[in-house]
């Protein structure tokens, strides 16, 4: 009889030990995994924790000795696939984000304990269970595989939705197809009728950055959609691009309240005092009533210049804006012009009484000689060495001081749209006021990649490509978007992606999509 009571009392010891230390399984709203260790005192994971980010999870972690932490979420296609980072420092006490999970799928974490020297201590699994991707999400085709034996990200300011465009909802997709994170806003007290327009930009500091059109503010969220930062633009309307300087002020474009114009307003945001620091009124600089360049998208006696992007020479403190209907100008901090990239077409006087002609960039031929045709000057007919730019969007700074521009083909030559559509390199000489095209691709694809409006254009400088990103109706009309990278040197596609969402306005499918990282 004593040893029958012994041994009831020895199970309910073990058990009720086995119950204080054993943490319940994994679960969506979070919890803490049972893991046997010498080094782990406590773990419990998150999912989603901001509400916003359904593809991520925090990790918190104690261990009984100071650490580095290496997390990997185990990939579906190798180890091209899986995302690995590691944490900086040493400790005993970290609350860690899980980035790059799959959607409806028990993922796979390897949680990795280094010494300071970084060698292996110890290696445990977590399993974290996601939920299914929302409905919104696109169909995703991957036309081209690459060869890449690292994980590639491309991050996509989408737009496939309601017929309002809201809440737009970034995601990141790899190089396989797969989504592997998400911003949603819909439940958000402020961000719940989002609208970025352009979308989302990388800031130095790693967190994202974009302004919205609903609040009138701009705003930096980190990686989990919590909200960093916000400044007001004291209540000018945004629109289209916001851009970080490299000292940390905010480019944006902006309406004007006190205008009965829109679309034709830059100012320069102090990142810390939230006060304007600069601004560019392209009524003063240009000519406001230039119609050279018709449209049926926008009423030009309101919407003259449309500027839909904005890049940033640190070489002379200057921007560049493109404005759809205009052409691409480049300005001074005092608003003067310094060149305009456009048909010749009609310029005349500024709304500062400067004569503009004097600004135009005169082609070159692949010899360097001055194209002098008139018909091509004007845009009206084209050179086998050289075309405008039509209706663009995203110029860019190239490494070696080209601009770059996604040329939509909008009314080319002043005639119908299209028929195509193509990344094009210009090298500029300021002082002689020449431009010669350097490189170009997309002409070659015609409708296929034809995108009539929106698109981006960026350079990846760790594959020397360039990715070309026509965001609507590409492929004969659908609302279909593309990312297409194309190797530099020789031309060759070496990616490319088709994203259909499952419905769209003005068949767009998406602004642009950047290759992105998740962390820095």
């Amino acid at each position: 009889m004593k040893l029958k009571v012994l041994f009831r009392l020895f199970v309910l010891v073990a058990f009720l030990w086995a119950c204080s230390n054993d943490d319940a399984s994994e679960s969506p709203d979070g919890s803490n995994p049972t893991i046997e260790s010498d080094l782990i005192e406590s773990i419990a994971v998150q999912l989603n924790p901001s509400g916003y980010a359904p593809l991520t999870a925090l990790l918190s972690l104690e261990t009984s000795q100071a650490v580095m932490v290496e997390i990997a979420v185990i990939g579906q296609n190798g180890d091209a696939s899986t995302l690995t980072r590691r944490f900086n420092g040493t400790g005993t006490t970290f609350n860690l984000e899980i980035l790059g999970l799959y959607a409806d799928y028990e993922n796979q974490v390897e949680l990795r304990l280094l010494d300071s020297s970084g060698a292996t201590l110890e290696t445990q699994t977590v399993t974290v269970q996601t939920t299914p991707l929302i409905a919104d999400m696109p169909q995703i085709t991957i036309d081209v595989p690459s060869n890449s034996s690292t994980l590639e990200l491309n991050f996509v300011n989408y737009f496939g939705f309601d017929e309002n465009f809201r809440p737009q909802r970034p995601f990141i997709f790899d190089q396989f197809g797969a989504i592997r994170w998400y911003l949603d806003f819909s439940n958000h007290p402020t961000l719940f009728d989002l609208f970025y327009d352009n979308g989302m930009v990388r800031s130095q500091n790693g967190n994202l950055l974009f302004g919205d059109g609903s609040t009138f503010s701009l705003y930096e969220v980190d990686f989990l959609g919590r909200i960093a930062a916000s400044w007001s633009l004291q209540g000018n309307g945004f629109h289209h691009h916001v851009i970080e300087k490299p000292n940390g002020n905010l480019l944006v474009t902006i309406n004007d309240a006190a205008k009965n114009t829109v679309e034709d307003v830059v100012v320069e945001i102090d990142r810390g005092t939230g006060t304007f620091a600069n601004k560019w009124d392209l009524n003063d600089a240009l000519d406001n009533s230039r119609r050279a360049w018709p449209t049926d998208l926008a009423d030009l006696e309101i919407d003259w210049f449309h500027a839909n992007s904005i890049e940033y020479s640190a070489q002379d403190d200057e921007i560049i804006v493109s404005g759809r209907t205009q052409g691409i100008v480049k300005l001074n901090a005092q608003n003067e012009v310094s060149y305009i990239l456009a048909p010749h077409r009609e310029w005349n006087t500024s709304g500062d009484g400067v004569d503009l002609s004097q600004f135009l960039l005169t082609p070159l031929d692949a010899n360097d000689q001055p194209i002098t045709d008139i018909d091509i000057l004007d845009g009206t007919s084209n050179h086998p060495d050289f075309e405008w730019s039509w209706y663009q969007h995203s110029p860019i700074l190239m490494p070696n001081g080209n601009l770059m521009v996604f040329d939509n083909g909008d009314n080319r030559n002043y005639t119908n749209a299209g028929p195509y559509s193509r990344a094009v390199e210009y090298e500029i000489d300021e002082v002689n006021k020449t431009i010669k095209q350097i490189w170009s691709y997309g002409k070659e694809r015609g409708e296929e990649t034809y995108a009539r409006i929106v698109s981006k254009i960026s350079y990846v400088a760790e594959n020397n490509s360039v990715l070309f990103t026509p965001g609507s109706s590409v492929d004969g009309g659908s609302a279909a978007g593309k990312v297409v990278e194309i190797d530099y040197a020789t031309k060759e596609v070496i990616f490319e992606a088709t994203i259909n969402p499952p419905n769209a306005v003005f068949n767009i499918s998406f602004h642009n999509v950047q290759r992105m990282a998740l962390f820095n």
